[in-house]
């Protein structure tokens, strides 16, 4: 819900009460990852999407209903061969969808973790999302050194579960990973949903993944159109003041000037393996003590811009520098896929699509070239949260 933190917040201070849609379990060609929210509130007002409109209705009314009732619940949707008009997912996809109402003021580990999405601290949000009726809807805001809410079932509090729930959320939220949590009221894992355990969707907030553009050129000004588009916090850095300045790059988050090897030094406390570099200047003074530092971090993906003559080069110094064949087929260079791209607009999709490719694990292959599925993100569970029968919701 990260996307509508700010008009969650908004009715949250105001003291009105709402309900949101949270997407917490994928199946098949679904349209949204897990995390995707929608959120009604009282006048009606519709916020954020689960299903980019195959559902939508179908979900406002449930959000609704929630309102009304003050009950949580957990609905699934999915494709109806009998009847292709009926809301459901026409991709073939399966959803599972937990509504939830809010009203501020009344559950601390919402009212606490709605505050930290809004205001930009990293947490990670727990909600029970299957388990025995006095669990089903509550939520722990668990951040690095705190956890707000508590669980309990009538006047018992459920010790155990509740903080084997906060260890595994605290290390999703190191992680920025967002998934479910199967565990017994003992706290211990499960392999399966069933009587007696728990089901938990944690979604981790963390500051937006970061995109260092080095070379302040007429493609790093693309390129950094792109990253912000894509979700990334762009810096532009290099060593040429009349080069690296906010007028040229207006997009960017950060405009840096510095030598690159000696600004991403300064750095190492804020990237991680979310973090891209994009290395424009093919100029061997600026790219080799980069690349040579950039190389041996743990960060998401290297590319370095340059034709092929210009790559050979750069490896071979960089050999002689003493990376290994390892760390060397680490490094994206010429950056990006051959699209044939020739303006600095085209280059920059170019390697927007290579950064995705990279992290999703996408074949760089056309869609129409195979039937295998459509997405390869792994990073979260593929089936389900619940074992019943998918069925579709009649309009």
């Amino acid at each position: 819900m990260q996307d509508i933190a700010e008009q969650l917040q908004a009715w949250h201070t105001a003291g009105r009460a709402f309900a949101v849609a949270t997407v917490v379990g994928v199946s098949g060609s679904a349209p949204r990852d897990p995390g995707a929210a929608l959120a009604v509130d009282t006048d009606g007002e519709a916020i954020g999407s689960v299903s980019g409109g195959c559902v939508e209705g179908a979900v406002y009314e449930l959000c609704q209903a929630a309102i009304e009732s003050g009950e949580p619940v957990l609905e699934r949707f999915g494709f109806s061969d009998e009847d292709a008009f009926a809301v459901g997912l026409t991709c073939g996809g399966i959803l599972d969808v937990f509504v939830q109402p809010v009203v501020p003021g009344t559950d601390p580990g919402l009212d606490a973790g709605i505050a930290h999405i809004a205001d930009g601290t990293p947490v990670a949000l727990a909600r029970v999302i299957d388990g025995p009726a006095g669990l089903l809807g509550a939520t722990l805001a668990v951040t690095a050194d705190g956890v707000a809410g508590a669980l309990s079932v009538g006047p018992t509090t459920v010790g155990a579960l509740e903080r084997a729930i906060v260890a595994e959320s605290r290390a999703m939220l190191e992680a920025g990973r967002t998934g479910r949590l199967v565990l017994g009221l003992d706290g211990r894992p499960c392999d399966e949903h069933g009587q007696g355990t728990v089901t938990c969707f944690v979604e981790s907030y963390v500051p937006a993944p970061r995109m260092l553009v080095f070379g302040a050129i007429d493609f790093a000004a693309a390129v950094v159109r792109i990253g912000k588009f894509l979700g990334y916090h762009v810096t532009v850095c290099d060593a040429r003041p009349v080069f690296a300045t906010a007028r040229r790059f207006p997009a960017a988050d950060e405009v840096v000037v510095d030598w690159p090897h000696r600004y991403l030094d300064s750095q190492l406390g804020r990237i991680d393996g979310r973090t891209v570099l994009c290395v424009l200047t093919h100029d061997a003074k600026f790219d080799i003590p980069l690349l040579e530092r950039a190389l041996r971090l743990p960060v998401g993906y290297v590319g370095a811009m340059g034709s092929r003559r210009t790559h050979r080069d750069r490896e071979a110094k960089l050999r002689e520098a003493g990376l290994t064949t390892a760390e060397l087929a680490r490094l994206r260079s010429p950056i990006g896929l051959d699209l044939g791209s020739r303006t600095p607009e085209e280059t920059a999709v170019s390697v927007a699509a290579e950064i995705i490719a990279h992290r999703r694990g996408g074949s760089c292959l056309p869609l129409s070239a195979g039937d295998g599925p459509i997405h390869h993100d792994t990073d979260l569970p593929a089936t389900p949260a619940e074992p019943r029968e998918p069925r579709s919701h009649a309009a």
